[in-house]
C-alpha cells in the first residue's frame, strides 16, 4: 500500500516545498508622494567615468546629496540610440524609433518637432512611431505613457520632445532650448522634462567638453527647480556600440545619500531605464496607467559609503567589468565547448577498450596510467563553469589583458579543483569523483547564491546589467549547473542507503534546490523553481529501481504544475504592483496583451538556440551519451543498473533541464550548463563501471534479505580481492585486473539439479522487483539498486536472490537445489570458463 501512494505524497511534499519558496516575498510598501513637481533631464551617454568635482562640479554636488546607481539603458532595440532612449524613458517600456539603421552605431539624431502656437509642439512622426511600437515590436509599448499621465507636462530640447510627446503627438509646453530664466516654464507643469545634450565619443579631452557643458545646463536647471521637487539626472542612453552603463541620480525629499534600487532589478545600485517613468509618477502620487508600465518606482536604500569618491568608484568598476564580461564570455563558451568535443573523441577509444576480458584472448587493456590521466581531464572539464564562476572575485577586468588574465585564474582555479578532488578520501570509488564534483559545484554555486550572487553579477558565467534581463539571483548558466549539482549530490547520498530511503533523500535535497532556486531572497527565478519540481519529482519516484514509466512521468508533470497554480494563485491575489513574472503573464492573457509575452518567449528561444555556445555543449552531450555511453559497450546502462539513485538524478536533471530553458526563454542553455557538469562525469563513471565489468564478486557469508540487507546491488564483497582490495571493489581502470573464473577444483563432486518443481524451487528471497526490465546488455539485473549501505559495489551486482552471480560455480548439491536422496552423479572435470561473472550470470 505505502509502494503505491508513495509518489502522491512525495508529489505534494515536493509541491508543498516549492510553493512555500515561491510564495514568500520581501516587503514591499506603496511609494509614497514624495515631490509636487519632478525635473526629469537627460544627457544622452554620460557614464560614471565622466564625473569628477572639476569637470562636472554640480553633478559631483547634487550625487553628494542625493542617491546614486547605475542605469541600464535597454530598450527594443539595440544598440540604445539617443531617440530609442528618449521614446522608452516616455513610454515606460521598451520602446524603439522607426527608421533606417548603420549597420554599426545610431542615426543622426534629427527630430522633426514642429511648433505651430508658439507654447506646445507636435511631432509629425509620431503616429508612426506609435504603430511601429504596437504592431511590429513584441513589447507593445505606448509611447507617451508618461505624459498621458498627468495633466500637462513641459519638454525642453527635441529629445525631450521624444519623451514628452503624447501618443497623438502633442507636446504640453515645448522650448527648443532652456530661457534665460527656467523658473517660470519648469513650474508650469508638474512634469518637466529637459535635454542637456549628449557625451559621446571616445577621446578623453571631447567627452571632458561635452560633459562639462551638460553641467553647465545642470546648474540652471538645479538653480530654477521649483520648490519641493525631485530632479533625476539621467545618462539616457549610449551613442555607439557597445552597450555601457550610465548615470543616475536622484535629489530630493527622502532620497539622500543612498543607492537607488527597485523591484525590477532586485539589486542595490541598479536601475533600468524603464524605471523612471514610475518613479516619477510615484514621487507625484499619481496612479500608474492602465497598462503597466515594465518598469518599477525607484526607492534609496542605505549602505552607500560616505565619501563619494569611493562611492562612485563602485557603479564605475560594475560598468568596465560588464564591458569586459561582454567580450571574454562568448569566447570562453565557444574554447569549453571546443574542448568539450576534444574530450568526446578521444574518451570513444577508451570506451570501446575499457571493458577487460577474462579469458586469453581479447583486445589490449588501456594502461592504468591513460585511464588515469584521462579521469582527471574529466573532472577538470566538469569543474570548469564553476571554477570561471569563482575566478569573478578576483578582478581580473582591471588588468591590461582582461581576456588572459581571467582565462589563467580560471585555469589555476580547475587545477585546484581538480587536486582537491583528486586526493579526496573515497575517490578511487566508482562514485566517489562523481559525489566529490557535484558537492563541490553545488557548494560554489549555493554560497554565492545565499550570499547575493555577487559573482554572477556581471560575472562571465553569470547575467550582465547591460543585458537588461536579470540583476539578482541565479543566472541561466547557474541554474543549470545548480540543479545538476544538487540532484546529482543527491542520487550519491541516497546510493548510499538502503532503497526504502531514497526516494526521501532525493526529495529532501532536491527541495532544498527548490528553495535556494525559487526564494525570492535567493535565487528569484520561480520559472526555474517549477522545472525543477518536476526534476527532483522524477528523480525521486524513480531513484527506488524500476523505469521512468508514463505514470510517473505524470507525477512528476503534476506536481510542477501543482507548483506553478500554487504559485500563480498566490501571485494574482497581491497588488498589481507587487506580482511577479508569472502573475503579469497570466494578467496580461486576462486582458488580451499575453501573446507579447508569448511572441518574445519564442523570440528569444530562437535566438538563444542559434546563437548560444552553450547549445553546442548540449548538443555534443547529448549525442556523446547517445551515440557512445548507451551503446552496450558505453558503460552508462550497466552503471544506471548497480546505480538506480545516479540514473534517477540524471534523468531528473534532463527533465529540469530542458522545462527550465524553455519555459524561461534560454533554449537549450540550461540543459547546455548542466550537460557540462554531467557528461564528463558520467563519461568517468562509465569507464570505471566497465573496467569492473569482469571482476569476480565473492557472497558475503550469511547475508540475506531475511536479514534486512540490500543485496540488490553487488551482494559480495567486492571484485578480486573484495572490498579490502587495493580499490575497495572501484577504482580506475587498470587499478585491479581480473582473473579468469575457475571451475571446481579437480575431484570436486557435482550434482545435476532436477527440474524445478514446487517442492524443490528456492525460496531463500522474494522476486525481482516488477518495476524493472529483465537484464540490460551486459547481463545485469536493471532493477539491481547497488551495494548495501556498508559495501561499496564496484563489480557485478548478485542475482536476484541475493546471492553471487558466480555462486552456482561452487555450490554444492544442496546450494542448487537437489534433495539428499538424489542419484549420485559422476564428477564433471575441471573447467576453465572464459567468461565473465557477469556473463556467467546472464547464462
Amino acid at each position: 500500500m505505502l509502494r503505491r501512494i508513495a509518489p502522491a505524497l512525495l508529489t505534494v511534499l515536493v509541491v508543498a516545498l516549492g510553493v512555500t519558496a515561491l510564495a514568500a516575498r520581501p516587503p514591499q510598501s506603496a511609494p509614497q508622494r514624495s515631490a509636487d513637481f519632478v525635473v526629469l533631464a537627460g544627457i544622452a551617454g554620460l557614464r560614471w567615468e565622466d564625473v569628477d568635482p572639476q569637470r562636472t562640479p554640480t553633478l559631483w554636488r547634487m550625487a553628494q546629496d542625493g542617491s546614486i546607481g547605475s542605469l541600464s539603458v535597454r530598450s527594443a532595440h539595440r544598440p540604445t540610440c539617443p531617440v530609442d532612449g528618449w521614446l522608452t524613458l516616455g513610454a515606460g517600456s521598451f520602446a524603439a524609433w522607426n527608421g533606417s539603421r548603420p549597420p554599426e552605431g545610431c542615426p543622426p539624431a534629427g527630430v522633426a518637432v514642429e511648433q505651430p502656437d508658439g507654447i506646445g509642439a507636435n511631432l509629425p512622426d509620431q503616429e508612426s512611431v506609435v504603430q511601429h511600437n504596437q504592431q511590429r515590436l513584441s513589447w507593445g509599448a505606448m509611447p507617451g505613457s508618461l505624459s498621458e499621465s498627468v495633466r500637462c507636462s513641459v519638454a525642453v530640447g527635441p529629445g525631450a520632445a521624444v519623451a514628452a510627446a503624447r501618443p497623438f503627438g502633442r507636446v504640453d509646453r515645448y522650448a527648443s532650448a532652456l530661457p534665460a530664466d527656467p523658473r517660470v516654464l519648469l513650474g508650469s507643469c508638474v512634469l518637466s522634462i529637459v535635454d542637456l545634450g549628449t557625451v559621446e565619443g571616445t577621446d578623453p579631452a571631447s567627452r571632458a567638453g561635452q560633459a562639462r557643458a551638460a553641467d553647465a545646463q545642470l546648474a540652471r536647471v538645479l538653480a530654477a527647480r521649483p520648490p519641493r521637487s525631485l530632479v533625476l539626472v539621467a545618462g539616457i542612453s549610449d551613442t555607439a556600440p557597445p552597450s555601457r552603463l550610465h548615470v543616475v541620480v536622484a535629489d530630493g525629499p527622502g532620497w539622500e545619500r543612498g543607492w537607488l534600487t527597485s523591484a525590477s532589478t532586485g539589486r542595490d545600485g541598479y536601475l533600468q531605464l524603464v524605471d523612471l517613468a514610475p518613479t516619477a509618477l510615484a514621487a507625484l502620487g499619481r496612479p500608474m496607467p492602465e497598462r503597466l508600465f515594465l518598469g518599477r518606482p525607484a526607492v534609496s536604500t542605505g549602505g552607500r559609503p560616505a565619501d563619494l569618491a569611493d562611492a562612485i568608484s563602485a557603479p564605475a568598476d560594475a560598468d568596465r567589468e560588464a564591458a569586459a564580461q561582454r567580450n571574454v564570455s562568448g569566447r570562453f563558451f565557444t574554447l569549453l565547448a571546443g574542448v568539450q568535443v576534444l574530450l568526446a573523441l578521444a574518451i570513444l577509444p577508451l570506451l570501446r577498450r575499457a571493458r577487460p576480458h577474462a579469458g586469453p584472448t581479447g583486445p589490449t587493456a588501456v594502461s592504468g596510467r591513460i585511464v588515469a590521466v584521462a579521469e582527471l581531464l574529466l573532472v577538470a572539464v566538469a569543474l570548469t563553469v564553476p571554477a570561471a564562476l569563482l575566478a569573478d572575485a578576483v578582478p581580473w577586468w582591471r588588468g591590461e589583458h582582461p581576456g588572459w588574465l581571467f582565462g589563467g585564474i580560471t585555469g589555476l582555479l580547475v587545477a585546484a579543483g581538480t587536486a582537491a578532488v583528486r586526493f579526496v578520501p573515497g575517490y578511487a570509488r566508482t562514485l566517489g569523483p562523481l559525489g566529490a564534483v557535484a558537492g563541490l559545484t553545488t557548494l560554489v554555486v549555493g554560497l554565492d547564491v545565499l550570499t547575493g550572487a555577487s559573482l554572477q553579477l556581471n560575472g562571465v558565467v553569470g547575467y550582465s546589467a547591460l543585458q537588461g534581463g536579470r540583476y539578482a539571483g541565479l543566472s541561466t548558466v547557474g541554474l543549470g549547473v545548480l540543479l545538476a549539482g544538487a540532484l546529482l549530490i543527491g542520487g550519491w547520498f541516497a546510493q548510499r542507503l538502503h532503497r526504502g530511503w531514497r526516494p526521501a533523500v532525493m526529495v529532501a535535497v532536491g527541495g532544498l534546490a527548490v528553495v535556494v532556486v525559487g526564494s525570492p531572497y535567493l535565487g528569484a527565478d520561480p520559472v526555474g523553481a517549477i522545472a525543477l519540481t518536476a526534476g527532483v519529482s522524477v528523480a525521486a519516484v524513480i531513484s527506488a529501481g524500476g523505469w521512468l514509466t508514463v505514470s510517473r512521468l505524470a507525477w512528476a508533470a503534476m506536481a510542477a504544475l501543482a507548483v506553478g497554480i500554487g504559485f500563480a494563485v498566490v501571485d494574482l491575489r497581491r497588488s498589481a504592483a507587487e506580482r511577479g513574472s508569472l502573475g503579469r503573464f497570466l494578467s496580461a492573457l486576462g486582458d488580451g496583451t499575453g501573446g507579447f509575452t508569448v511572441h518574445r518567449s519564442s523570440t528569444e528561444n530562437f535566438e538563444t538556440l542559434v546563437n548560444s555556445p552553450l547549445t553546442v555543449l548540449a548538443l555534443v552531450g547529448g549525442l556523446l551519451v547517445w551515440f557512445a555511453l548507451l551503446q552496450p559497450w558505453g558503460g552508462l546502462m550497466r552503471l544506471f543498473g548497480i546505480y538506480p539513485a545516479i540514473r534517477a538524478a540524471m534523468a531528473g536533471t534532463v527533465v529540469a533541464a530542458v522545462l527550465g530553458g524553455v519555459l524561461d526563454g534560454a533554449a537549450l542553455d540550461v540543459l547546455g550548463a548542466a550537460a557540462a557538469l554531467v557528461v564528463p562525469m558520467a563519461a568517468l563513471a562509465s569507464l570505471r563501471v566497465l573496467g569492473h565489468a569482469a571482476d569476480r564478486t565473492r557472497p558475503l557469508p550469511g547475508r540475506s534479505r531475511a536479514d534486512g540487507v540490500d543485496d540488490s546491488g553487488s551482494g559480495g564483497v567486492g571484485p578480486v580481492g573484495g572490498d579490502d582490495g587495493p580499490t575497495r571493489g572501484g577504482g580506475p581502470l587498470g587499478a585491479v585486473h581480473p582473473r579468469p573464473i575457475s571451475g571446481p577444483p579437480a575431484g570436486a563432486s557435482t550434482a545435476v539439479a532436477p527440474p524445478e518443481t514446487p517442492a524443490n524451487r528456492s525460496t531463500d528471497g522474494p522476486p525481482a522487483d516488477a518495476d524493472g526490465p529483465p537484464a540490460d546488455a551486459d547481463g545485469l539485473p536493471v532493477d539491481a539498486d547497488g551495494p548495501p549501505a556498508d559495501a561499496d559495489a564496484d563489480g557485478p551486482p548478485a542475482e536476484a536472490d541475493g546471492r553471487s552471480a558466480d555462486a552456482d560455480e561452487t555450490a554444492g548439491p544442496a546450494a542448487r537445489g537437489a534433495t539428499p536422496d538424489a542419484a549420485p552423479t559422476a564428477p564433471a572435470p575441471p573447467r576453465q570458463v572464459d567468461r565473465s561473472s557477469t556473463g556467467v550470470a546472464a547464462s
